[in-house]
């Protein structure tokens, strides 16, 4: 009534503060609701309350497989395991999916982010980057589980977004042909694939991508 009454007198409404929880009626509760075709920023997805999980890039929605494969949730949690343990004495955290990754590309504020990722794993060193939301810039390390639906996303569209988001580094896993691929960011702030799956950032973590395919 308070807001009608504001509407009717030409005054300003309080803008919705997207920091704050939300509240029920700016709350959007079924995919259904959704308009595919449409681009969409931070703030709208912050406002989402169904349970499908789903990602942005650069405006889009991209929908993420609701029950990964077996392979796929062992390679994550054992990747998952081996940073977490390497990172014990280290500064950085690794984090693993769902996770929420905000990557602005001109403002920190939520209307203006327009890429929002869950990647399978992920570490962070920049502790002032996390926040109870998740991380908002660029990560240090992202590594990504090829998946039958997800392999055009990740190969093309996750490449060229962690590239602009200046990502240090890019793990890209392969289960069906059982390869690891390591994109290094170079100093012209391009990805250039690793002659081997050895980690610039962390060159005493060792990937053994035999052990990695034994599962």
């Amino acid at each position: 009534m308070d807001e009608l009454k504001q509407q009717e007198q030409g005054q300003p409404q309080d803008p919705v503060n997207y920091k704050q929880p939300i509240r029920e009626q700016f709350r959007i509760n079924a995919i259904a609701d959704i308009d595919f075709s449409r681009t969409y920023s931070y703030a709208d997805y912050f406002r989402w309350g169904f349970e499908e999980r789903l990602e942005l890039i650069k405006g889009r929605i991209f929908r993420i497989s609701p029950a990964p494969s077996l392979t796929h949730q062992r390679l994550c949690g054992l990747i998952y395991v081996k940073l977490y343990a390497y990172l014990s004495d280290k500064t950085g955290e690794a984090f693993v999916s769902p996770f929420d990754v905000r990557l602005p590309a001109v403002s920190m504020e939520d209307e203006a982010i327009f890429t929002v990722v869950q990647p399978d794993v992920c570490v962070i060193c920049d502790a002032g980057k996390l926040d109870e939301r998740g991380c908002i810039g660029a990560p240090d390390l992202i590594v990504e589980v090829l998946s039958p639906g997800n392999n055009k996303k990740e190969l093309i569209d996750k490449f060229t977004i962690y590239e602009e988001a200046q990502v240090k580094e890019y793990w890209v896993i392969n289960p069906e042909k059982k390869i690891v691929i390591i994109y290094h960011l170079n100093g012209k702030g391009r990805f250039q694939e690793a002659k081997d799956p050895v980690s610039a950032i962390f060159p005493d973590f060792k990937l053994n991508v035999t052990e990695l395919f034994r599962i």
